[in-house]
């Protein structure tokens, strides 16, 4: 998958050296063209000097063909113009932004903009972001059994009961993530759009679980 970073501070040179790490090719964009040395010789990616929201410096970093954007600059109103322009202008479903108030988070979810707040953020919670696929192991019970984990879902889930969700997929939902707030969902809980879903389940069943979670309601019967 191709990949545009908005952003070369401390956060986007290590997001970039992650994902590349993980067979992605990157673009980093940053109107500073010193910013870029921290990045070092060994990434191979884009470097594209310009401001994050402009079409002509997306369009050069290749924002067009990529499959995810994340916005980690320094300012909170230039990563949201950014992460907008990504998914409405030029179509980028995976957008995600970084936020330093979170109060405003909130705010920008509404307008269907995934955001990570500094004060929660790492540099695994944007991989996850970015990278949906899979399950994400968040804790294991010590005989290595069973584990919490974030899975990704298919879009196809959503307007669908959890009851249904858990009778399909074989798990037990421990609590979802919506706007950015926890929450532990009742059988009457329905999915919505951008819901981040934590479930519990067999670690020797991960493979399967992944697989009725990307199918969707109708293939995981």
């Amino acid at each position: 998958m191709h990949i545009v970073i908005m952003g070369c501070g401390r956060v986007g040179a290590a997001l970039a050296h992650g994902l590349e790490d993980r067979g992605h090719s990157v673009a980093v964009i940053d109107r500073d063209p010193t910013a870029f040395r921290r990045l070092g010789s060994r990434f191979s990616g884009r470097r594209v000097t310009g401001l994050g929201f402009d079409r002509d410096t997306l369009t050069e970093a290749g924002l067009a063909d990529a499959g995810a954007f994340a916005a980690v600059s320094s300012g909170d109103n230039s990563n949201i113009i950014a992460a907008r322009v990504a998914r409405e202008i030029f179509g980028v479903q995976n957008v995600t932004a970084r936020i330093y108030d979170p109060r405003r988070a909130e705010v920008y979810e509404r307008l269907g903009i995934p955001t990570v707040a500094t004060v929660r953020w790492t540099a695994d919670q944007m991989l996850r972001r970015l990278l949906p696929a899979g399950a994400e192991p968040l804790w294991r019970d010590p005989s290595g059994g069973v584990q919490l984990s974030e899975v990704h879902i298919s879009p196809s889930w959503v307007g669908h009961k959890l009851s249904l969700f858990q009778e399909r997929t074989g798990v037990r939902v421990a609590f979802l993530t919506r706007m950015g707030e926890a929450m532990l969902p009742t059988a009457k809980t329905v999915i919505q759009e951008g819901d981040l879903v934590h479930v519990m389940m067999y670690s020797d069943q991960v493979a399967e679980v992944e697989a009725a979670c990307l199918r969707g309601p109708e293939d995981a019967a």
